[in-house]
């Protein structure tokens, strides 16, 4: 299941989780977050779902189908965040992956500030695998991270907070290589990969998906992170630019 906003250009949010579901051979099923208007230009407006509607989805979902593991996206601002951590701890599903949605690539805001304090002693505790990008674990953090050691630092602060495990996502650094971090009670894992010359849009949401059909799969965290990546890869060679924007679509079929 994704909880997260729906991206009517298709490349991110909903539509990706959902793509990425398919392609890895699991059903998917959804509870839209928020509804946007954005394309490959960028973010045009945010309109969040009623609580009562976003509540409704769930509780249909919940009721009908044997939910192996949720992974959670954008969710726009404090009330939804809220609502999104309430009913997970209700629900205590097996598996749940957070990406803490933030900033588009584009850079247009899909979090409201105010809520990041929420979605950290809320929703980050309940996480069995939370995946931000560097911004992200800043925000998260409140403290810059400005190389390898600090970001090693940042994944093990965000451990300390009660995730599970964090996916640290090192696309925003600069290099030559892109270094996610991977991080557990067993230690960290490095993952090296080289930096591909496109700016692509919806890596994130793929990645976190990818990892939570892994675990819907059966595959333990560290393996599920390892396939997510490779997965997002893969898809990364393949991207394309449906619009006229500069940024790419991750083909994942």
């Amino acid at each position: 299941m994704t909880i997260a906003g729906s991206d009517s250009g298709g490349g991110a949010g909903i539509q990706a989780d959902l793509k990425t579901f398919a392609a890895l051979g699991v059903h998917g099923l959804s509870a839209i977050t928020a509804i946007t208007a954005q394309n490959t230009r960028g973010v045009r407006a945010i309109h969040p779902v009623p609580l009562r509607h976003l509540r409704a989805q769930l509780d249909a979902l919940f009721e009908d189908f044997p939910v192996a593991a949720v992974k959670t996206g954008m969710l726009a601002d404090a009330r939804t965040a809220r609502c999104v951590a309430r009913e997970i701890e209700r629900r205590k599903p097996a598996w749940l992956v957070v990406d803490p949605v933030m900033v588009a690539t584009s850079g247009a805001r899909l979090f409201d500030k105010s809520a990041t304090r929420l979605l950290r002693d809320e929703l980050l505790p309940l996480a069995d695998v939370l995946t931000p990008n560097l911004p992200e674990a800043e925000a998260l953090l409140g403290a810059k991270i400005r190389n390898a050691r600090a970001a090693e630092r940042a994944a093990l602060a965000l451990l300390e907070l009660g995730a599970g495990a964090v996916l640290l996502k090192g696309g925003h650094a600069t290099g030559r290589e892109v270094v996610d971090l991977f991080v557990d009670e067993r230690g960290t894992l490095e993952f090296r990969h080289p930096r591909l010359p496109i700016e692509a849009h919806g890596t994130g949401c793929t990645l976190s998906a990818a990892l939570a059909a892994g675990l819907a799969k059966g595959a333990a965290p560290r393996i599920a992170a390892r396939r997510a990546i490779g997965f997002v890869q893969r898809a990364l060679h393949r991207a394309y630019r449906p619009g006229g924007g500069r940024l790419h679509v991750l083909r994942q079929g």
